[in-house]
């Protein structure tokens, strides 16, 4: 990619991933409330919506431990969508205890969603039109590269309780032919299951992004480096990462300490073999993000300085003090998927500790990197992330889904950075979330993102993630209650202001 093919307009956006909007099903999903933020977006004059992956969630209830790098989040299907089409009754999607309009409550939500669609499916296998018969044919057919595999691994899966796929036999753990034509057979209707749920996901997806597209607003997706090691692709491909002959992993993926953690974060997912990527042209990689482009329009590759050096962990460490840092495959891999997919719009998520290796790779491939508010302030002028040391090839934010709200953050800043913050931004510290926005728009960066949480002025109770915190996270959710008129006007017209 050569420099400046990288550049984005100059716009703005709001941070909200699907799962947080409102909803009667206890969960935000891709019915009436998504397309009514999108109609929100445009009233704000914003252009973007960034959002979490979008494939299943894993341990911890994650969307960055997904159970495949292709699928979609069953759990985001709008029901209401399937009761229109005649596969839910009324009665089926009656609340349960348990839902919450500013939280999600997986423990509640998961088993309810995944009954009623256990439900659709029969109903549509029972009782399905030509047309929707012939749609679905087609999806299985234009997916079944990824798709055949991932049906499979999710059935096997739900059949062995979820055990890691290392311990199923070894007939199935090592994908022996017959022991892969045996359990077709035998869970054939499971199959069909997992394939019409990605069928939903997607349809229901591309009508939503369709929508948010023909009214001026992209969608900012992102793309996790890493996968779970309980995932459909690690266990067909086992070959591009970094396992023993039994198929357990030998090291793991994490980063050392940081601001975040004295003990660094300890991810747990395997690595990759990259040299058995290289050897056939990083192929697995340019399909990932080919397909990733389908469902979104700017792509933020998660932890991009792992591509310039990744943190090796070995398996039997508990925590992320003890690893080393080991080469990533670096430009080769995105020349590949430029070759391969031609220019691309790409976020480079450049945040911890990054050396000057990374800062190359990045300008080398002309993506833009992230500028964090939260950590501007308090360590000096020549901090990267202040306004007076933007470039135009970024992209600010208040802070990410990683951080808290920036009230929360506010409310636990120390003298130095409160002083500096104030003095910085000529503030007086009364609404510092729009202060932080205010900055964001005005800054030289082409790209300004807004989580929500800040737009509407949240404390801590909203953050969406805590790093290093296994459990307890990810279930914030807002409600239409707490939007009003101003938020919008407000919005737009410091877009106006700055040429957003």
């Amino acid at each position: 990619m050569n420099k400046g093919e990288g550049r984005l307009p100059r716009a703005s956006g709001v941070l909200l991933h699907p799962t947080s909007l409102p909803g009667p099903h206890g969960s935000g999903d891709f019915g009436p409330a998504a397309y009514h933020f999108v109609d929100w977006l445009v009233t704000a004059g914003q252009r973007l919506w960034q959002i979490l992956p979008l494939g299943g969630i894993g341990p911890g209830n994650s969307p960055y431990m997904s159970s495949s790098a292709f699928a979609g989040n069953v759990l985001l299907i709008d029901l209401a969508e399937l009761q229109q089409q005649g596969w839910l009754d009324e009665s089926d999607l009656a609340p349960v205890d348990g839902f919450m309009d500013h939280h999600l409550n997986f423990a509640a939500v998961v088993p309810f969603r995944m009954g009623c669609l256990a439900r659709a499916a029969a109903r549509f296998a029972e009782a399905s039109d030509a047309a929707n018969n012939e749609a679905f044919a087609v999806f299985c057919e234009q997916n079944a590269n990824w798709l055949e595999d991932y049906a499979l691994f999710m059935s096997l899966a739900d059949a062995h309780a979820w055990q890691d796929w290392c311990s199923w036999g070894e007939p199935l753990a090592r994908r022996k032919p017959a022991a892969l034509r045996n359990a077709r057979k035998k869970h054939a209707e499971r199959i069909v299951f997992w394939k019409f749920c990605q069928w939903c996901f997607f349809r229901q997806w591309r009508n939503l992004k369709h929508y948010a597209n023909q009214r001026g607003v992209e969608i900012v997706g992102d793309a996790p480096i890493f996968i779970a090691y309980q995932s459909a692709e690690v266990w067909a491909r086992q070959d591009l990462f970094e396992l023993d002959a039994t198929g357990r992993p030998t090291v793991v993926a994490g980063v050392p300490p940081d601001l975040f953690s004295a003990t660094g974060q300890h991810w747990g997912n395997p690595l990759y073999r990259w040299k058995a990527h290289a050897d056939e042209n990083y192929a697995w990689w340019v399909e990932r993000i080919r397909r990733t482009f389908e469902l979104v329009d700017i792509v933020r590759i998660d932890h991009f300085r792992g591509f310039a050096a990744y943190w090796e962990i070995l398996a039997s460490e508990t925590t992320a003090i003890n690893g080393r840092w080991m080469p990533g495959p670096g430009k080769s891999l995105f020349d590949a998927i430029t070759d391969a997919l031609g220019p691309v719009k790409v976020i480079a998520e450049d945040l911890g500790i990054i050396t000057a290796d990374v800062e190359a790779l990045r300008r080398d491939c002309a993506f833009p990197g992230m500028r964090i508010y939260q950590f501007a302030f308090g360590s000096g002028n020549d901090n990267i992330y202040l306004s007076h040391n933007h470039d135009h090839d970024a992209v600010v934010y208040t802070g990410t889904h990683d951080n808290d709200t920036t009230l929360g953050w506010w409310s636990q800043a120390n003298d130095g950075e409160r002083h500096h913050v104030l003095e910085y931004l000529a503030s007086d510290g009364g609404e510092i979330h729009w202060d932080l926005i205010r900055a964001a728009c005005a800054s030289v960066a082409d790209t300004a993102i807004h989580p929500l949480q800040d737009v509407l002025g949240l404390g801590s109770e909203a953050r969406m993630n805590f790093p290093g915190k296994a459990q307890g996270y990810w279930e914030w959710r807002f409600s239409w209650s707490q939007v009003h008129d101003w938020h919008a006007k407000r919005l737009s017209a410091l877009c106006n202001l700055f040429q957003r």
